[in-house]
């Protein structure tokens, strides 16, 4: 696979690759979810994924696609948080150098894994610096290979393996929520849907302070904005990607967005009716699904949840305002 937007069978070669490497998630139900909603809710639960988060498939399967000569020299990347790990993560299990480019306030805890993973962490300041132009500097100077958090078609077809893993699962579904940053996982998710479940209404879900992407969807082309404020930081993207935005735009039903305060809600319920930790940009999906409530009833939806990688602190004082 070259630089080209990738297919559905890159999906399903990825699967291959990451296979025995990467976990097969579960896919849990709640009784008081399907009640509120008058539907079936699956929730994929991403958030159980190795390093917390579905990046590692995409991080996993880009990394082993390198040639020996590539991975000698080593890879960059820059994220958030949650693809440094998973980027950290995989190169150390494929022993390839790592630099990681994370913002200066990116949660403790995804800095400390990623170190603890064995990256090189270099830190930004995500609201005066680029973190992009900063990636491929260090590509350059030091031959490196620079492995983005969303627009690489290893990494898009690495993402869709979670969606494809949901559906060979469930079966057909009526609809799908997957939560937005640049695309990376709303675009795999679009690949394996598609395929998979073709009937099925597939909506990306972004920050309501960051809805860069709804914007591209309806206007047709790649809107950039500054970098949102959010509590949902594996969100907190500026735009889509080259790769990302032409799947997006072809095959998804539409883009939602959702506030802060219904991500907390979701957070809330999560932790207190499911037992399980998700992060806020995790909990996108949730919080649009409430939303849509009556357009849902009597149907089969399923429900991603990208990651659970929150500071406790953080996570505490969210749940307690």
């Amino acid at each position: 696979m070259t630089q080209d937007i990738p297919t559905y069978a890159d999906v399903a070669a990825a699967a291959d690759r990451i296979k025995g490497h990467a976990h097969h998630t579960p896919v849990l139900t709640s009784r008081t979810i399907d009640a509120e909603l008058g539907a079936s809710v699956f929730f994929k639960c991403e958030n159980l994924q190795r390093m917390g988060a579905f990046k590692f498939r995409g991080a996993f399967n880009a990394l082993s696609c390198l040639s020996e000569a590539q991975k000698q020299a080593g890879v960059v990347t820059f994220s958030s948080g949650n693809h440094a790990q998973a980027i950290a993560l995989s190169a150390r299990i494929l022993g390839v150098p790592a630099t990681i480019i994370m913002p200066l306030d990116a949660p403790a805890a995804k800095v400390a894994a990623t170190k603890g993973y064995g990256g090189n962490v270099i830190t930004y300041d995500r609201y005066t610096e680029d973190r992009e132009a900063i990636g491929t500097r260090l590509a350059e100077d030091n031959g490196l290979t620079l492995i983005p958090p969303y627009d690489h078609p290893h990494v898009i077809a690495g993402q869709g393996t979670a969606v494809k893993e949901l559906i060979e699962e469930t079966g057909p579904l009526d609809a799908l929520f997957v939560p937005l940053g640049g695309g990376g996982l709303l675009s795999g998710s679009l690949l394996s849907a598609r395929e998979l479940s073709p009937e099925c209404a597939v909506y990306g879900v972004e920050p309501e302070a960051g809805n860069d992407g709804q914007r591209s969807f309806r206007t047709g082309t790649i809107v950039h904005i500054e970098t949102p404020k959010t509590i949902a930081d594996g969100a907190q993207t500026q735009h889509l990607g080259q790769l990302t935005f032409p799947i997006i735009q072809h095959a998804a039903t539409d883009i939602l967005t959702a506030s802060d305060p219904d991500l907390v809600d979701a957070m809330r319920f999560f932790a207190s009716r499911m037992k399980i930790i998700v992060e806020p940009t995790g909990c996108l999906g949730l919080a649009a699904a409430r939303m849509m409530n009556t357009e849902l009833k009597s149907k089969r939806i399923g429900v991603l949840l990208s990651g659970g990688n929150v500071d406790m602190e953080r996570f505490c004082t969210l749940l307690s305002a």
